[in-house]
């Protein structure tokens, strides 16, 4: 199980993640994320599928077209943990390119 983050520890995360807002409830953060094809937000989303698994920490999504939404939470504890942070901070390099 998860250790869930201090708000403070929240914030200064969050200032390191680019884009990526607290979820109205502070139990998640998310962020869109806009490709120039279906193709290439179908790839990005693989990238993070592989990712999450070895991680055993799944993202909550959703795909239309371009534009991927993506929520994260620890689910096993409620709240946001370190792994929200970690995971976060691949998605950001998977979608760089």
């Amino acid at each position: 199980m998860a250790d869930t983050l201090s708000r403070e520890a929240i914030e200064e995360a969050l200032k390191e993640l680019e884009g990526w807002e607290l979820a109205g409830d502070g139990k998640a953060i998310r962020k869109s994320f806009k490709f120039k094809t279906f193709n290439a937000a179908w790839g990005f989303m693989n990238r993070v599928a592989l990712a999450a698994e070895k991680m055993d920490h799944h993202p909550e999504w959703s795909n239309v077209y371009n534009r991927v939404e993506i929520a994260l939470t620890s689910h096993d504890v409620g709240a946001l943990s370190e792994r929200d942070v970690k995971l976060a901070k691949k998605i950001e390099v998977f979608a760089r390119g």
